[in-house]
């Protein structure tokens, strides 16, 4: 069986015989890969009116217990600040979240969510579950944990650690 990336290095093969080109097949199809699964995950939480960009913050405060401090959240959502300003405007705009003052702390707050911002979590969070295990279903037996194991041992190997 082959797939798009195959062409690709056939034609690199072709032209430059003396790269080994291994990694650019593997890194094309993690590319690929992504480009498909932000694609169906951007539509699955396009039905509920939201990006994927708030479901990522939204959860993030659902498993934190619905609070943490900037720094926390931008830190679990792989943003920066600013960004991460941003998307909270966007979602306290929204009412899915507030900004509230830690107490005796004026320097900092908590970013928590609301009744309605965990509802939408919590509506929507199985039916995530469920289409990312759509986008594997072509996994045997076997396959998945031995992805598993492969994909985490290239995040840690590339600093992605806690």
């Amino acid at each position: 069986m082959r797939d798009s990336v195959d062409e690709i290095l056939d034609q690199w093969s072709a032209l430059r015989t003396d790269l080994d080109l291994d990694a650019m097949g593997a890194v094309g199809r993690i590319m690929r890969l992504s480009r498909f699964a932000s694609a169906s995950i951007k539509d699955y939480f396009a039905q509920y009116g939201m990006e994927s960009w708030e479901f990522d913050v939204l959860a993030t405060l659902r498993r934190s217990d619905g609070a943490l401090t900037p720094k926390a959240l931008a830190a679990s959502v792989m943003i920066g600040s600013a960004a991460l300003t941003n998307r909270v405007d966007r979602l306290v705009a929204r009412g899915l979240v507030t900004r509230d003052a830690i107490p005796g702390n004026r320097r900092s707050f908590h970013i928590s969510l609301t009744g309605e911002g965990r509802e939408l979590v919590d509506r929507t969070i199985e039916g995530h579950v469920q289409n990312q295990r759509r986008l594997l279903s072509g996994l045997g037996d076997g396959d998945f944990e031995e992805l598993e194991r492969i994909m985490r041992a290239l995040l840690v190997s590339l600093g992605d650690t806690r």
